[in-house]
Order: structure tokens, then sequence, then C-alpha cells
């Protein structure tokens, strides 16, 4: 794990620069309340992998990990809103130690530091918007016209998780300049790694502890929020199945690449195992 932990440590310490100059110093304060709480770091460690698995320029790619994390935290703040979750990663969610329009201001602060860092590239421009689109429809879906069937919950799915997980992948293509056909099938693995992400992230919701987990549970089913048990009534089970399945596909998307074995090819594959057994 260590080859992870400093690749990961890299990302964390090019995120603290990024939010040391925010000003002024109450906005610096909100966005590392949100930022610097913790969190798995799994979208930037897929995109510093995916630029060393090209051979990439790693610390264009640290800079687009970073910004895709940014980009998360600031969804997450809006999703903690509309929510009414209190919890974040085991520390009050922006809104309650802060109240709604300073966590508000906190998020765009999140995501104009975000463009900063891709403005550089009109691909990684791109890249990212696109995974924004998707988000905020994913969002809107799921506010006012909810699936009623695994069909639509996994387009639920793919827009409001795995359109991040893409982006967070092709960006690392794009730091090591890859054509067209790698950016699209690294993508393609880690959408489907998303999508397997959110059918895991479902399953705890309901059977997990909420102290283990880091933030509240059983909030989909109270909330009528569209997760993969609720909407299929699926067993966790055969939940956890469904994503099995989706995390063999993210394989099979990176089997489909023509590269050469190396330590940082080995952790995305591990990662889309990874993602269906976890336990936070």
């Amino acid at each position: 794990m260590e080859y992870l932990k400093r690749r990961r440590d890299r990302v964390e310490d090019r995120l603290r620069e990024v939010l040391d100059e925010v000003e002024p110093v109450e906005l610096r304060e909100e966005v590392e309340h949100v930022a610097l709480a913790g969190g798995k770091r799994v979208r930037p460690t897929v995109t510093v992998l995916v630029c060393e698995v090209l051979d990439g320029n790693v610390d264009r790619a640290v800079d687009y990990a970073v910004g895709v994390e940014l980009v998360h935290n600031a969804s997450l703040v809006i999703d903690d809103i509309i929510d009414e979750s209190e919890l974040r990663r085991g520390s009050s969610a922006a809104w309650m130690e802060y109240g709604h329009g300073p966590a508000i201001i906190a998020s765009d602060g999140l995501l104009g530091e975000a463009f900063a860092l891709f403005s550089a590239s009109e691909r990684a421009m791109q890249a990212v918007a696109e995974a924004m689109v998707e988000l905020g429809e994913g969002e809107a879906i799921e506010l006012v016209d909810q699936p009623v069937s695994e069909e639509e919950y996994l387009d639920l799915a793919r827009r409001k998780t795995g359109a991040l997980f893409r982006a967070a992948a092709e960006l690392g293509a794009i730091a090591a300049d890859s054509d067209a056909y790698t950016v699209e099938a690294f993508g393609q693995y880690a959408e489907r790694v998303g999508v397997a992400f959110q059918m895991r992230d479902d399953v705890l919701d309901a059977t997990a502890d909420a102290e283990q987990l880091g933030k509240p549970t059983g909030h989909d089913a109270a909330m009528d929020r569209p997760s993969l048990v609720e909407v299929t009534d699926l067993t966790p089970e055969e939940a956890n199945q469904r994503a099995h399945e989706t995390s063999e596909a993210a394989l099979a998307a990176l089997a489909s690449l023509d590269v050469e074995d190396s330590q940082a090819m080995d952790y995305l594959q591990d990662l889309a195992e990874f993602v269906v057994v976890r336990e936070q």
C-alpha cells in the first residue's frame, strides 16, 4: 500500500497548496473544512494511476487529480444540503457548520479552484465540463423524475457517480497526451467502476453501521431516495451481485487496452475489485 500512499500524499500536498491560496480567509476556512476532512481520494488516485500507466506527465496529472477532487467535494456540499445530511466523513456537513449561504459559496469556491487547474488544456476542460453536465442532469432526475426500474437507476448512477469517475480517468490519459481511443477506453473502465461504487454505496446505506460509515445510514429509504435496493426490490446480496458484474465489465474495458503491465495497472484492476467489497 506504500505505492498508493505516496501518490495520495502527493495529491494531498498539492490540494493543501491550492487551498492555502484561497482568499478571503473565511472562504479558505470553509473550503478546507470540506476538502480536507478526509475521504478516500479514489478519483484523484485514478487520474494519477492512468497517467502512470501511459507514462505521461505526472505533475500535470496531479493538478488534474486535485481538480477532480475539488469538483467532487463541491458536489457533496450540495448533496448534503439537498439531503439535509448533518454529517460528512465524520464531521459536520458544511451547511451545518457555516449555514446554507456560506456552504453554497464554498461549493462555488471549490469549483472555481478546480477549473483554474484545468484551464490550460482544452481537452481537460471539455472532459470535466461534460462530466458536470451529466452530474447536474443526474441531480435533476433524482429530484423530479426518480427512476422506477433498474435501467433507469443505472442511467442515474452513470450520471451522478460514473461521469466524474470517467472524467478522472480521461484526465489521466489526457495528461499523457493519449489518443481518443485510449481516453475513451479508460473512461469506460472508470465509469463502470463509478457505477459499481454507487451500487455498493446503496447497499452500505441499507446495511452498514453509521459510525463505521462516517455518515448517516438508512437515508435513502427515509427520504425515498432512489437506490438500487429501493428501486428494484433486490436484496442487498443481489444488489452486491449486480455491483460485481459491473466491476467485471470495468475490468473488461481495461483488458481491451494495448498497454504494458505495470504496478499502476495492477492497482487500477484492484480498484475495480475493491469498490464492491469495501465497508466504508
